[in-house]
């Protein structure tokens, strides 16, 4: 069994849900780390779903600020996703960090 950490990166997310995490087939994932960026100089609210489920909704991010919305860690299975969405067009960066086993 291989173990592979790795980052899954999406710019500029807005409005519009955004697939930044997609479990391969064969593979099951301990995501360690979802952090999103604000890029504006604005307050923007932040959902982060992780296979159908809110993880966060709603979540403030300060102007030129960032969050950390993981403590703890959260087992994927094959084909689930982490899909965010922001309230505010092209505004978040998200960085997830996981660790696949094939």
């Amino acid at each position: 069994m291989a173990n592979l950490f790795k980052n899954y990166t999406s710019a500029s997310v807005g409005t519009g849900a955004t697939t930044t995490y997609t479990v391969p087939s064969s593979t099951t994932a301990i995501m360690m780390g979802c952090n999103l960026a604000n890029r504006t100089g604005s307050q923007i609210a932040v959902d982060v779903q992780v296979a159908g489920v809110y993880l966060v909704k709603g979540a403030p991010i300060p102007a030129n600020s960032a969050l950390g919305v993981l403590d703890g860690k959260i087992i994927l299975e094959a084909a689930d996703t982490v899909v965010v969405t922001s309230d505010t067009a092209s505004s978040a960066d998200v960085i997830v960090s996981v660790l696949e086993q094939t």
